[in-house]
């Protein structure tokens, strides 16, 4: 993560999602309510627009030493498909709210917004994903992900280190029966903002399933994160492993995709518990070109 500024109109990118559920049509790879990325990617021309709301008790910040419950509102994602093999997406937060319960050492100046509670926006990533082959036979289904997530927090308000990550990873998915199980790994280099000229390096994890129950309604759960690879130090703040466990449902109704889910953390540093319930749809913005043939 580096030390330049940008920031997003939190306001524009929530319009623009509201507008995009304006109309629907149905494609496949379906994220919500789930952190781990699917193998498909979305047809050509179809734009998929997803919001949510999320709640978070009990999460620690060592970086600011702020914790407390984290509020994520306008939990947005909107993804693009392009050429049946390709598409790009563009996520992130519109606000995020933290109640305060505690308040150890900071290594960074804060500048909170109350006495006890602060909100910031949060950080915006940019991805682009490619699906190398499908599902054959025996062989699983093959992608590839990569991006970068901008720094759009500002480090004094307590919950962002206001840096710039890259990372790149392998998504893999096969089904088995009714059982649609996907995976990903990779590797994340992060900016430490505790320290100059200096990164962390991180594994990428995440493994997910999804189960139709009814025609409409289907079972997800998840166990997704990353993981420090270096001996931890001081220096490598805001950049220690976190991950979550995920288990929830998808329900399709009234041409929108509902979701809700529960969320146990899995490091120390994590919540305790949450949840996060949201909503998503397809609207399909061009058609792509037709060949004529000869």
């Amino acid at each position: 993560m580096m030390r330049s500024k940008m920031r997003f109109g939190g306001g524009l990118l929530a319009c623009a999602i509201v507008c995009a559920f304006g109309a629907v049509t149905r494609a496949s790879a379906q994220d919500r309510p789930l952190e781990t990325a699917t193998v498909d990617v979305l047809p050509p021309g179809t734009m998929r627009g997803q919001l949510g709301f999320d709640f978070l008790q009990g999460i620690e910040y060592p970086l600011s030493g702020l914790g407390g419950d984290l509020t994520s509102v306008g939990d947005m994602d909107l993804r693009l498909g392009l050429g049946g093999v390709a598409e790009v997406e563009l996520t992130g937060a519109v606000q995020q709210f933290l109640d305060v319960k505690s308040q150890g050492m900071s290594f960074v100046p804060l500048q909170l917004t109350g006495p006890n509670s602060t909100h910031d926006t949060g950080d915006y990533s940019m991805i682009a994903k490619f699906k190398v082959f499908g599902e054959s036979g025996r062989r699983p289904a093959l992608s590839v992900r990569f991006g970068f997530i901008l720094p759009n927090t500002n480090q004094t308000r307590g919950i962002g280190n206001n840096a710039t990550d890259v990372f790149a990873e392998f998504v893999v998915g096969r089904h088995f029966g009714n059982w649609d199980v996907f995976g990903n790994l990779g590797l994340e280099i992060m900016t430490s903002p505790n320290a100059l000229y200096s990164q962390n390096d991180e594994f990428l994890y995440g493994l997910a399933f999804s189960y139709p129950l009814k025609p409409r309604i289907h079972l997800v759960g998840e166990v997704a994160g990353r993981q420090d690879t270096r001996r931890f130090n001081a220096g490598l703040l805001g950049t220690e492993s976190r991950g979550e466990g995920r288990l929830g449902l998808q329900i399709s109704a009234g041409g929108f995709r509902w979701d809700v889910a529960g969320i146990a953390g899995v490091y120390a540093n994590d919540p305790r518990t949450g949840f996060t319930f949201g909503v998503s749809k397809d609207i399909q913005l061009f058609h792509p070109a037709q060949t004529s043939k000869p």
